[in-house]
């Protein structure tokens, strides 16, 4: 167990921790960790080659979303409802906490670059989503469609040893062992977070609020096709409830919204806030928990791109790329202005949850603290249905299609989100650390050389949008 635990920790630091230091001024320095040297310079040159597709191509990720269903076969999902799955997963804690981390570390400033971050990692998710459409399978057990980053791992392998590969490709292997491994993690994350702040808001002791959230997922992700139908009502009801709450509160502090947006730019562009509160707290700190939160890179999101039935791999793209744009830009900036347009000296000195109830309080009173409660549950309840989601694929990838190791693994899932509502394991929680960033190095090592498919799809959509503009 010794040598997990230090084998664990060994890897830990490889992905998060400081690969490398850049001397500041006034001898400070910025440490570069192994993902942002990944994540960061891969959605520069996926914006630059797909064009700035995020800003581009904009009004169009709105159409697709919009624009009406076509018949799907048997029981497939549609492009939506994947986005709908991938957005629940999305809007978890990174959305809350990670938020928070970012504006106690750099202040204001730090919201423009997580808005930077979030218009990179946009071209990033398109290209993932689209050739996981690209390279998606029947699925036998669940119906429709699946696939994700293990299954175009194993194509581009395939592709390489020109065809001759047996039923596993190792690299696929480690990636969906990784994202395993992370999901797991994260259950425990989510069961913590969620009877921690009930202790706070209700004083509910933490079994009671645990076993309850056991049950209900229990309910839904041992039903064979449940997910998308829950997350189908649930996820637009509570980022409805959320960004509905913000603007509210912003409303009520209209007077003082033009101070706070002089605040995000002069501290962004600021010689100190570019390197605390851009660099050294979005992306170092944020990056951490944000990549939990918009997934770009990472290869989550795909695993449920696949199994949208759209008429073209392009369009699943463009939704996984708006996905982003909702995660961040919309409901990660919500939680930053309901804390910037506190006073400071309601909120001097606290951090985490405490920070985000106490501004909540401030702005309508016990209700506040009861909300953020209750959006925290809803947000952490959605993420492990989605997440149960995306195993589907991998589980798959790993056994076979069998109903065994996919209940297997939902009941080992429903043990950790178990044991995570009654204590905090921290090696656990490093487990899962370690699992999402093992899955971005695997996933980020292919999609830049397959990159070009995405890119020769999103050429040939166009030609289509092209061609219907000027029918």
């Amino acid at each position: 167990m010794k040598f997990i635990v230090n084998a664990t920790t060994a890897v830990y630091n490889l992905l998060w921790g400081d690969l490398f230091t850049v001397p500041l001024p006034g001898g400070g320095t910025l440490g570069i960790s192994l993902l942002v040297l990944l994540l960061i310079p891969t959605g520069i040159f996926f914006t630059i080659r797909t064009r700035f597709l995020p800003i581009r191509l904009f009004p169009e990720m709105i159409r697709v979303t919009v624009e009406k269903r076509t018949n799907r076969e048997g029981n497939a999902i549609s492009g939506v409802q994947a986005l709908i799955v991938s957005t629940a997963t999305r809007v978890g804690m990174g959305n809350l906490i990670g938020v928070v981390a970012a504006i106690s570390a750099g202040g204001a400033g730090a919201v423009f670059w997580m808005w930077i971050t979030a218009l990179i990692g946009s071209s990033t998710a398109f290209i993932e989503a689209t050739l996981a459409q690209l390279h998606k399978e029947k699925d036998p057990l669940y119906g429709g469609w699946r696939g994700g980053p293990a299954y175009y791992i194993h194509s581009f392998v395939k592709e390489k040893r020109r065809g001759k590969l047996g039923r596993y490709s190792i690299l696929a292997v480690l990636f969906a062992a990784s994202g395993l491994i992370c999901w797991c993690g994260i259950s425990q994350v989510i069961a913590n977070s969620v009877s921690s702040a009930f202790e706070n808001a209700f004083h509910i002791e933490p079994i009671y609020t645990t076993v309850i959230l056991v049950a209900l997922s229990a309910v839904i992700v041992l039903r064979k096709n449940a997910t998308v139908r829950v997350l189908d009502v649930l996820v637009p009801i509570m980022a409805a409830c959320y960004f509905i709450i913000t603007l509210i509160l912003i409303g009520m502090n209209i007077t003082v919204l033009p101070d706070v947006f002089r605040r995000i730019f002069a501290e962004a562009f600021g010689v100190r806030q570019v390197v605390a509160g851009g660099f050294g707290a979005v992306i170092m700190n944020g990056v951490k928990r944000g990549l939990f939160s918009n997934e770009a890179g990472s290869g989550s999101a795909p695993c449920a791109a696949a199994a949208g039935d759209t008429s073209h791999p392009a369009k699943t793209g463009l939704l996984q790329a708006l996905g982003v744009f909702i995660d961040t830009i919309v409901i990660c900036s919500c939680t930053a202005f309901i804390i910037l347009v506190t006073p400071a000296e309601k909120i001097t000195g606290l951090e985490g949850m405490d920070l985000l109830q106490a501004s909540m309080q401030h702005h309508l009173g016990q209700f506040g603290v009861v909300f953020i409660a209750l959006i925290l549950w809803l947000f952490s309840f959605s993420t492990f249905v989605g997440i149960l989601f995306y195993a589907r694929s991998n589980v798959a990838y790993l056994f076979g299609d069998n109903w065994l190791s996919q209940t297997l693994y939902k009941v080992l899932a429903l043990a950790m989100l178990f044991v995570g509502g009654l204590a905090a394991y921290t090696f656990v929680w490093d487990l899962g650390d370690v699992g999402v960033g093992l899955m971005t190095v695997f996933n980020i090592i292919v999609i830049l050389p397959m990159s070009g498919q995405a890119l020769a799809s999103m050429k040939d959509y166009e030609k289509a949008i092209k061609a219907r503009r000027n029918g």
